[in-house]
């Protein structure tokens, strides 16, 4: 797990710029599945000029029900695991690609605070990434209050976003 103090001050409007720039590069399509950021990561990229190039939407699925009508995420891992777990993530981002119809789906989940979710302490993230070549989750734990855990959060989202794209050869 990685923590935020690695992250640095980079701006979320640089990191979305980055974002949009590779999915372009890669010609793939960009949906989100967010929960502790709630649309943050939308709102990043659709503040960038060309967005619409790539961006298709989002799905903001603070609850559990939401996760499993409209992403898949299956009831039964989200009562063993509650919604802060690497695999829920992952799915999520599957879910996103497959609901948005898009070639690479981001998802966000975890505990912003200020009180431990689900028996997971304050900070505690998953990043999921999903497309053509596959899957792949970040945990992350992230110090600081409510706002700059999501904000943390968001421009790790970015980044794993704009690494996937930069690793992929297929166009979709």
């Amino acid at each position: 797990m990685r923590s935020n103090e690695r992250l640095g001050g980079e701006d979320e409007f640089e990191a979305a710029e980055e974002a949009i720039s590779a999915a372009v590069a890669a010609r793939l399509s960009i949906g989100t599945a967010e929960s502790l950021t709630g649309g943050k990561v939308a709102a990043a990229l659709v503040a960038v000029p060309g967005a619409s190039a790539v961006f298709e939407g989002g799905v903001v699925s603070y609850s559990h029900g939401v996760k499993t009508r409209v992403l898949g995420v299956p009831a039964a891992l989200l009562e063993r695991t509650g919604a802060v777990d690497p695999q829920v993530a992952a799915l999520m981002a599957e879910g996103a690609r497959e609901a948005l119809g898009v070639g690479i789906g981001v998802s966000t989940t975890g505990v912003a605070g200020p009180e431990p979710h689900d028996g997971k302490p304050v900070g505690t993230v998953y990043i999921g990434v999903a497309g053509p070549r596959g899957t792949r989750t970040v945990g992350l734990e992230l110090h600081g209050d409510r706002d700059e855990i999501r904000t943390s959060t968001v421009v790790a989202a970015l980044r794993e976003l704009t690494a996937y794209c930069g690793l992929s050869e297929i166009s979709q």
